[in-house]
């Protein structure tokens, strides 16, 4: 079963437009859960303002404590599970929510690809098996928006198919990236069907 995703509000969006908190965010959701003091190490920063940041992601329903692990002295986080949509609050008309939205967007592209250069400088040390199991490239297509949308929501219910399927024990992490966008010209108009190539 695919989960529909959670659409942010836009006080939920400009609570989550904070630099620290899209890393807190993308953490949870590539690593699993965890305590605000390994956050804190693996961020660089100090574990009061993890703690800080956390709660306020749990105001908001972006993550929830995980009630399975701790032991009263350690509070464990976790990602609320399902995938969330930022466009409908992007877009509304309340002042900064264009900016928030951007701000999240920006961060969030910024957490995938450190994921993804942390992920290629370790190659040489990774088993052969995951380094050929690997999966990049990208497809130039010619779509109209409709279509991209409809593209985007099919491997989106691909994603979450897999995603709600039981673990084998000898799974790992893996980090699915998907970006479609329209090609812009240097001129930073969008190519016309007229002045494209073929």
């Amino acid at each position: 079963m695919v989960d529909e995703a959670r659409r942010i509000g836009v006080e939920a969006l400009k609570a989550l437009a904070h630099p620290l908190r899209v890393r807190i965010f993308s953490e949870l959701t590539s690593y699993g859960p965890a305590t605000a003091s390994s956050l804190a190490a693996r961020l660089g920063e100090s574990s009061g303002s993890t703690s800080y940041h956390l709660r306020q992601l749990e105001k908001h329903g972006y993550v929830r404590e995980d009630a399975e692990r701790g032991n009263g002295r350690d509070r464990w986080w976790e990602r609320v599970p399902g995938p969330i949509e930022l466009a409908e609050a992007t877009f509304a008309s309340d002042p900064g929510a264009r900016e928030a939205g951007d701000l999240v967007e920006r961060e969030f592209i910024d957490n995938e690809n450190r994921r993804f250069a942390d992920y290629w400088s370790s190659r040489p040390q990774l088993p052969e098996e995951w380094v050929r199991s690997t999966q990049t490239g990208s497809a130039a297509l010619r779509l109209t928006a409709a279509e991209l949308e409809e593209l985007g929501q099919e491997v989106w219910a691909v994603f979450e198919r897999w995603r709600s399927r039981p673990a084998d024990p000898a799974a790992q992490r893996v980090d699915l990236q998907f970006r479609g966008f329209p090609i812009v010209r240097e001129d930073g108009r969008l190519e016309t069907k007229e002045e494209g190539s073929r």
